[in-house]
Parts: C-alpha cells; sequence; structure tokens
C-alpha cells in the first residue's frame, strides 16, 4: 500500500493548541528573514514568490519522505 493512500483512524489527541505553536513559529521565522536578509518579507522584493514556494515545497516532501522511510525502518 501507498503511504499517500493509507487509511488513519479519527482524530483524538490532547495537549497543546498547534495553531498557537504555528504563529511563534512563524513570527520566529519572520525574525530570522529579517537578521538575515535585514528586512522582513515583503511583496515586490525582486524575487519570484512562486518559485521560492515551490522550491520550498520540494524541500519539504523530501523531509517528510525522509521521515517516513525512517520510520518505516523502525
Amino acid at each position: 500500500m501507498s503511504f499517500a493512500t493509507k487509511k488513519q483512524n479519527k482524530p483524538n489527541g490532547n495537549g497543546v493548541d498547534i495553531a498557537t505553536l504555528v504563529k511563534e513559529d512563524i513570527e520566529a521565522r519572520a525574525r530570522t528573514g529579517q537578521r538575515k536578509y535585514g528586512e522582513r518579507l515583503q511583496p515586490f522584493n525582486g524575487r519570484n514568490a512562486l518559485v521560492d514556494a515551490y522550491q520550498e515545497a520540494l524541500d519539504l516532501c523530501m523531509y517528510l519522505r525522509q521521515l517516513i522511510e525512517e520510520q518505516n525502518s523502525l
């Protein structure tokens, strides 16, 4: 079976609000970018945001598949 079609149970979790964690992570990334590039991300910055996003999405897929492979090998 492909991992892309694997069935899962209905979620039933408890703990910290994930959206809060994501918001904190976004702000931390914005501060990192400001330190690295001297400003926060703004439109019309001379870069192609679609290319940047697509490349980042490809990297994400690679990292996720790596983790899946590593967890399946345990």
